[in-house]
């Protein structure tokens, strides 16, 4: 088995936000000395950085600043990215030492795996970490702290609660600018704000984090979005129903969705009679369901269920984000019966009613992915 620690990107701009995690560590224990530290990853979306930390100042955005001053002594002083390689128990030792039972946890989690433990030392500062990292922190020219928000310890909610500092940087100042520059023309356009300003939906504690409450007006063009979805899907064949937004949990278990989604699915309703039931998360068990209800022959096929179903899923509070992701949401959806003959026409027709409705209402820059699993496409 390999190393024990995370990250491995080549990718030049991942190396400057991952060395850029690390140097913001190193300056949160500097300003707050007692703080446990997590993981810190570069990401794409948005695209940056973050770090988690477990200590007892509360952290705000105002906090940013001044973690962001203590980087760029950091970046002056230049300490180098040490690379190290231990055995496990050395590095056990290591971050007993630093009292860092975070980093002490992952080392454990992975008792038995053969190799060495990749570490990085930047300055004081040590993690467990893969790597690669620049060589040194004057390397780290453009970089700015962007937000405070809360996890959980390895994203489950049954772990502590963290602190986790989002940043972002980039290979030159030009580009940290322009990209700030982009998000402020964009807050202008923020959905959210938008939404409350032209009273089309809102979001009310008192109704759930990740519940829209649609107001008239926002009603209004979802209802016409609909028509206008339905009509044309009607037009192309595909047949319309209207499904419970709940089943029995055993429909779940034998889809496999319960088996391998229920971190994503609420908890089940279980009554006294032994019932056993279940907001639905997709919509693909009941469609099975409405096919299932008569014998098919293949004049029949292609046979083409379609529905707007309303779906549920319980999102971790910290990824909630206005309308974007949310824990109670509409799913266009439809599930295509057919021969292994018809298969390709009926991606490739799939795909030109997706690219219908996205051309109409502008939206661009669309990719996709087919998921065969055992599947063999020819033609």
């Amino acid at each position: 088995m390999g190393h024990i620690a995370d990250h491995e990107s080549q990718d030049p701009v991942d190396v400057i936000r991952h060395s850029t995690a690390h140097l913001m560590a190193a300056a949160v224990l500097d300003l707050f000395p007692d703080a446990k530290y997590g993981v810190g990853p570069p990401v794409e979306d948005p695209p940056g950085f973050y770090y988690e930390f477990d200590l007892e100042h509360r952290l705000t955005d105002e906090d940013l600043p001044r973690i962001e001053a203590r980087m760029r002594e950091i970046v002056k002083a230049n300490p180098q990215f040490e690379h190290l390689e231990v055995s496990q128990a050395e590095a056990l030792r290591m971050f007993e030492e630093l009292g860092q039972p975070y980093k002490l946890d992952l080392i454990r989690s992975k008792t038995g795996a053969d190799g060495p433990v990749s570490l990085y030392r930047t300055g004081a500062f040590l993690d467990l970490c893969r790597g690669p990292h620049v060589g040194s922190a004057r390397e780290l020219k453009a970089f700015r702290l962007m937000k405070v928000a809360g996890s959980y310890w390895l994203g489950d909610e049954r772990n502590p609660q963290l602190q986790r500092i989002w940043g972002t940087a980039w290979p030159t100042r030009e580009e940290l600018e322009q990209y700030l520059a982009d998000l402020a023309e964009a807050e202008k356009r923020d959905h959210k704000r938008l939404g409350r300003e032209l009273k089309l939906f809102a979001l009310d504690e008192r109704a759930g984090q990740g519940n829209v409450l649609w107001l008239p007006a926002g009603a209004t063009i979802r209802r016409e979005l609909e028509r206008w979805i339905v009509d044309e899907e009607l037009a192309r064949g595909y047949q319309h129903v209207v499904t419970p937004h709940v089943a029995k949990l055993d429909l779940y278990r034998q889809s496999g969705h319960y088996p391998l989604y229920q971190e994503s699915m609420y908890p089940p309703m279980r009554f006294e009679n032994g019932e056993e039931l279940e907001l639905r998360p997709m919509n693909c068990p009941h469609h099975i369901l409405v096919y299932q209800q008569e014998l098919h022959s293949y004049r029949d096929l292609p046979l083409r269920i379609a529905e707007i179903g309303q779906n549920y899923r319980y999102e971790k509070s910290g990824e909630l984000m206005g309308m974007v992701r949310v824990r109670s949401f509409a799913l266009n959806d439809a599930h295509i019966f057919c021969t292994p003959e018809q298969l390709v026409d009926e991606i490739v027709g799939a795909i030109q009613l997706a690219q219908h409705f996205m051309s109409v209402l502008g939206v661009g820059d669309n990719w996709y992915r087919l998921s065969v699993g055992d599947v063999v496409i020819s033609k």
